[in-house]
């Protein structure tokens, strides 16, 4: 099982790899505008949401993953606070709607 699991991780990064060649390979030059434009948000994803979760607690992101509570899509963020005067990090997990 374990060896059937290896390949598929090592087929599936293959694909995403060649994937992103053939992305780059076929893009068209981007236009730069004279403006600086903000940053918008389209799509969320768990990563970037535990990103800005463990920097608005003072902690590092340790897992994000996408889940289902109640039928709506949510992320899953667990982070990892400092402790306080030495003591070993205290691990925090949140819900986030997914939105």
């Amino acid at each position: 099982m374990k060896t059937l699991l290896s390949h598929f991780r090592t087929a599936t990064l293959a694909l995403s790899a060649a994937g992103l060649f053939a992305l780059q390979a076929t893009a068209m030059p981007v236009v730069v505008p004279d403006q600086v434009q903000p940053v918008v948000l389209a799509a969320s994803d768990c990563y970037a949401i535990g990103q800005q979760v463990a920097e608005q607690n003072g902690g590092t992101l340790a897992k994000a993953s996408q889940s289902t509570r109640g039928g709506q899509p949510v992320c899953v963020i667990v982070i990892l606070v400092p402790g306080k005067d030495g003591q070993r990090p205290r691990r925090s997990e949140i819900v986030v709607p997914l939105n």
